[in-house]
């Protein structure tokens, strides 16, 4: 950090607001449950607003404060998918949560240089400006959102800016720890030497599946993630690998099946929630720059779970892939345009699609019966740089087998989005 840095002085280090406005099409649905895709089809429209402010408190300790809020909700009130089509709602519509401003992320960060090697970082969300060690050892403890820092894509991250669909910014089979708005508190050790960035993250889980509650102990309840990138420099492809390992209070696909069986009711995965279940599961993912500095390029994503335990955080996925690419608009004198194309795939284990089969839900999908098959997605995107602050997207999703059920779809979503930062 520069040495004309004024201490405990906070700084604003963006502001952000992002309108979305989805219509999907009636589908083919012989028949719906209390999750499904809305069949006559849909309009929805959300509004997320955002500041973010950072202070430094020591050369080497800062601290950051970003207030939210979100209005509106997506297709469906956000079921009837594992990729909902709206990266930027809450998942179920947000429920019972309010609609006013709230603290998303609050947290510290303590920085221990490992070499004399420094790059200078521009500020941004979440990034004061100044001097950092390109070797380091790296701290961070409070309110934050796992996703930050792991699972990351120069392409495919932000549904501000990027793909809005939940299987393009975020791989849906990794089941990482978040409240219904999608933070937790926990700590996260990162260590950066050479080309390799070392991360490991432990936070609290929420109490329930999609709960707006996190379980109280760190013994109780918890989800590890462990990250390793390479990447030679920033401009150059990079290459990761990411495991995670939760513990909460979750139900077993089969025994709920049993208990159905046994009682002649529909399965509720919800009445077999136990403490001490346990979810793991692995994903991996590549970035390829190709051209424009890197801004034209390639990405992919795969990852996996066991699928046993319920989906409790993210989505309902037990394994997905997704591959795509964006191309800058240097071709056509529009540097700052952007044009995008990505394809995703998910997939339940046979526990999960069982379950569903028999009728039973979970927190985004419930047909009340199941003709599996896995869940396709396409999205194409054209962002327009009105200027370097106010951005305009033109989207279109094409969904096969929404819900895992080759027996409704397919869905289109198109929808318009306008991003405004500082």
């Amino acid at each position: 950090m520069a040495d004309d840095v004024n201490y405990f002085v906070p700084q604003l280090l963006g502001a952000q607001y992002t309108f979305i406005t989805q219509i999907q099409n009636s589908l083919h649905s012989p028949y719906a449950g209390p999750l499904s895709l809305e069949p006559g089809g849909d309009h929805a429209r959300s509004h997320t607003f955002g500041v973010y402010f950072g202070v430094p408190l020591t050369p080497r300790l800062s601290g950051y404060v970003d207030v939210e809020m979100f209005r509106g909700e997506g297709i469906s009130h956000s079921t009837g998918l594992a990729g909902l089509t709206n990266g930027d709602v809450i998942r179920g519509g947000g429920g019972s949560l309010g609609r006013g401003a709230y603290v998303a992320r609050a947290f510290l960060t303590y920085d221990i240089p490992l070499g004399d090697k420094t790059t200078t970082v521009k500020r941004k969300l979440d990034q004061l400006p100044g001097e950092q060690a390109d070797d380091r050892l790296s701290f961070k403890l409070g309110l934050m959102a796992v996703n930050d820092d792991f699972d990351q894509s120069r392409y495919a991250n932000s549904t501000r800016t990027q793909f809005m669909n939940w299987s393009l910014f975020n791989s849906p089979a990794w089941d990482f720890a978040a409240d219904t708005r999608g933070y937790t508190v926990g700590g996260l050790v990162t260590y950066v030497t050479g080309p390799w960035t070392w991360r490991y993250g432990i936070y609290q889980m929420p109490t329930q599946a999609n709960g707006p509650d996190l379980e109280g102990g760190i013994d109780r309840a918890k989800g590890q993630n462990a990250q390793v990138t390479w990447q030679h420099d920033p401009k150059s492809a990079s290459v990761w690998l990411l495991a995670f390992c939760n513990k909460a209070r979750m139900g077993i696909y089969d025994n709920a099946l049993l208990r159905a069986e046994e009682t002649g009711s529909v399965p509720d995965i919800r009445a077999d929630d136990q403490d001490g279940r346990h979810k793991f599961g692995a994903a991996a993912g590549i970035d390829v720059p190709i051209a424009d500095d890197g801004d034209t390029g390639l990405f992919g994503r795969v990852a996996w779970n066991d699928g046993r335990t319920e989906s409790f955080a993210f989505t309902e996925a037990d394994r997905s892939a997704s591959i795509g690419g964006q191309l800058a608009g240097t071709q056509w004198q529009r540097p700052r345009d952007r044009v995008a194309i990505a394809f995703a795939v998910n997939g339940l284990s046979p526990e999960h699609r069982n379950y569903l089969a028999a009728g039973g839900s979970g927190f985004t999908l419930g047909d009340g019966r199941l003709n599996y098959g896995t869940e396709q997605i396409g999205e194409a995107y054209y962002e327009f740089s009105v200027t370097s602050f106010a951005f305009v997207t033109a989207d279109i999703q094409l969904i096969h087998n929404p819900g895992y059920n080759t027996d409704r779809g397919p869905a289109r979503v198109v929808g318009l989005r306008v991003h405004l930062e500082y």
